[in-house]
This record gives C-alpha cells, sequence and structure tokens, in this order.
C-alpha cells in the first residue's frame, strides 16, 4: 500500500543515497581520476554536484517534513538526542561540502571532504538508530 508516508520516505532515502553513495562513489573513482588528467577530478567533481547537491536538498527537505510527521514530544531522551545528532551531523556534512567545494587550499579540500564524507555517514548511521 502506498501512502503518502511511504512516498516522504522513498524520497528522503533517494536524497540520501544520491548524496552518500554519491560521495562513495567519487572517492572510489578518484585514483582513476587523477591518472586521466590534472583537470579531471574538478570538472567530475563539478558534474557531480548537479546530483549531489540536489540531492542534499530532497533529503533536507524530506527530513524537515519528516520532523512534522512524527510526534517530537511524544518521542524518549534517546530518539531526541539520535535525532540531534544526526541533524547536527547533517549540517556538518553540508557546511564542509561547501568548503570543500569552494577552497584553493589542497591541504583544506581534502580536510574537509574527508570530514563532510565521515559527518555524512554518520547522519546515515544516527538515521537508522531512528528507525530502529
Amino acid at each position: 500500500m502506498t501512502d503518502l508516508d511511504s512516498i516522504r520516505v522513498f524520497l528522503h532515502l533517494l536524497g540520501v543515497a544520491g548524496w552518500v553513495g554519491g560521495q562513495i562513489v567519487m572517492v572510489g573513482l578518484l585514483p582513476l581520476l587523477r591518472s586521466l588528467g590534472p583537470d579531471v577530478p574538478r570538472i567530475a567533481a563539478v558534474r557531480f554536484a548537479r546530483v549531489a547537491w540536489p540531492c542534499f536538498g530532497l533529503a533536507v527537505v524530506t527530513g524537515i517534513w519528516s520532523l512534522f510527521a512524527v510526534e517530537i514530544g511524544n518521542q524518549d531522551t534517546g530518539y531526541l538526542t539520535a535525532l540531534l545528532v544526526k541533524l547536527l551531523l547533517v549540517g556538518l556534512s553540508g557546511v564542509a561540502a561547501t568548503v570543500h567545494a569552494t577552497t584553493r587550499s589542497v591541504a583544506l579540500r581534502g580536510a574537509t571532504g574527508a570530514l563532510g564524507g565521515l559527518a555524512a555517514l554518520g547522519a546515515l548511521f544516527a538515521g537508522a538508530i531512528l528507525v530502529t
């Protein structure tokens, strides 16, 4: 049976899959991209961003929608703690990815890429905690 909640969850998972999964794929492709030329990783990152940022936006919008769908006032402390951690990690992932995409510093790009990816994985894990 398809209902509005199923559509909301599907769209949220689609956004998360594009954001987190896409980062994992890009990390896996990076050695190959570097071997193809010095500008290839940057070009691939620009193309990836055209998919990744809308996915991030979809995940955020459907996440906010989910906050309205669950009665937060009726949730226990463990749920609220996991939710707070998830929200902080989502924010950190977005900020780190923004810095990663805009900095000219190779060191800062590497650090924020790793931080953003780890924060995204952490947010994904916190989301799994929320539904179990």
